[in-house]
């Protein structure tokens, strides 16, 4: 696949309008209640007939400072002891979910995610990966792909060790910008030497892989003052990068109405940024995957790319895709079975659950035949820019052309603007289509035909 980016200022303005992710299809908006604990049951049964590896996800929402243009579903405390209420509830879950999955099912992939999960003690994340250890079957530290986030104002030397010797050979640092104008302003001030301390501590315990979280879009921002930041993160080397779009949403988070709006940059301004950053990543070597990620050529995600092994989920790009996801803890989302399924949203009904010994399943989704042909479609596209039609055909037991002969008026006019051209055996998205390639996968989407009113951000 040809990794060269063709930013084309004129067709980004002209498609540049909300649409989801699609870290999930159907997407979160699609959940709903009457999907309950006795419908994630019989999706849990459906995995064991399948069987295959396992993926955890864990969710821990404290976080001790709020940074303004957090979107994530988050708990503001400076009182570390809130964690144990928290943490008792989530080893009765873990035991609960654990117990209905069959012995023999190993877990590859397991992500710590939040919130801020170092804001827990070293002896509660001990803790914790035993209770995980004693109720699931973990992969050895060669096989899995054990990863959590961290926030370098939470973390030192003595933690990164810990971390590895629990298990975790992978880790996320967010940094979003190193200017202190925009940190003061979105209320993360973070110093360059807690990042790089943070990043030499990993590096010195063998974590196999480092990515940084970096964010455009923030008030403050030019293109010279971020490309001074992505100057010293190329610097450091990190495997992977994600370069995230700042979605500014006030109306629904209100922590976003903190940072004044005059300050914001300008949509030319956004683009510029976007077009400087992507030209300074590729030009020193990494791979642009899509949707914000890049990636050394020899990282695990640009290696799934080129082998068309890629996929999609709730924490972005993954090489497991066999893998079925077991959400643990408020909020989280899995993937198990034939279905999406979110836990309960407040620590008060989270609570209530598990104190009866129930699963705190809130809602999710059942999907039918036509959200897997879609997903499916929609997963390629977004991971390879490309989609083998005649493969599709045989794989899904579809005619392309007549399953979706209400999508070719919407490719015609993606392929007279360049961004993709098609033919009987095969969809290839161009380079001018790869920033683009959100729009071109909501042609796919059949819930987004039937709405009026958008709940997603801006695609660029």
């Amino acid at each position: 696949m040809k990794q060269t980016v063709i930013f084309d200022l004129d067709l980004i303005k002209r498609y540049d309008k909300a649409g989801p992710r699609y870290t999930s299809y159907p997407t979160a908006v699609e959940f709903n209640e009457n999907f309950t604990a006795d419908s994630y049951l019989q999706h849990i049964d459906l995995s064991n007939q399948r069987g295959g590896p396992l993926s955890l996800y864990v969710h821990l929402p404290f976080c001790d400072t709020v940074c303004f243009y957090c979107a994530c579903n988050k708990i503001i405390t400076k009182n570390r002891q809130h964690a144990a209420p928290y943490l008792a509830n989530l080893h009765k879950e873990i035991v609960l979910q654990a117990a209905l999955f069959d012995d023999n099912r190993i877990v590859e992939q397991l992500h710590w995610g939040g919130g801020t999960p170092t804001f827990l003690s070293h002896q509660q994340m001990r803790d914790l990966m035993s209770v995980i250890r004693q109720n699931f079957n973990l992969a050895d530290d060669k096989a899995g792909e054990y990863s959590i986030e961290i926030d370098p104002r939470e973390a030192d030397a003595k933690t990164i060790s810990l971390l590895r010797e629990i298990g975790f050979n992978r880790i996320s640092l967010g940094v979003q910008d190193f200017n202190p104008i925009v940190q003061k302003a979105i209320n993360r001030i973070q110093t360059e030497q807690e990042t790089f301390a943070v990043i030499d501590a990993a590096r010195a315990n063998d974590f196999r892989s480092i990515s940084i979280d970096l964010i455009y879009g923030l008030p403050h921002q030019t293109p010279n003052s971020f490309a001074e930041t992505l100057d010293k993160i190329i610097a450091v080397s990190p495997e992977r990068l994600s370069v995230f779009n700042y979605a500014h949403m006030p109306e629904r988070f209100k922590v976003q109405r903190q940072m004044k709006h005059n300050y914001m940059p300008k949509p030319e301004v956004k683009l510029e940024i976007l077009d400087s950053t992507i030209k300074q990543l590729t030009a020193a070597g990494y791979v642009y995957i899509g949707m914000d990620h890049f990636a050394k050529p020899d990282d695990e995600l640009a290696i799934a790319q080129r082998e068309n092994k890629l996929y999609r989920n709730f924490q972005g790009y993954s090489t497991h895709a066999e893998c079925d996801i077991i959400g643990l803890g408020v909020t989280s989302i899995g993937r198990v079975g034939d279905a999406y399924s979110q836990n309960q949203r407040t620590l008060e009904d989270y609570k209530i659950s598990l104190n009866n010994n129930n699963l705190p399943v809130f809602r999710g989704i059942t999907l039918n035949q036509d959200d897997k042909i879609r997903r499916s479609v929609i997963n390629r596209l977004i991971c390879h820019f490309s989609l083998d039609i005649i493969a599709t055909e045989k794989e899904l037991d579809i005619h392309f052309f007549d399953y979706f002969k209400d999508v070719l008026p919407q490719l015609d006019e993606f392929e007279a603007d360049g961004l993709l051209r098609y033919n009987q055996s095969k969809i290839e998205v161009l380079p001018a289509g790869h920033l683009l390639i959100r729009n071109i996968c909501m042609a796919f989407d059949g819930y987004l035909q039937q709405k009026t009113q958008q709940h997603f951000s801006k695609v660029i």
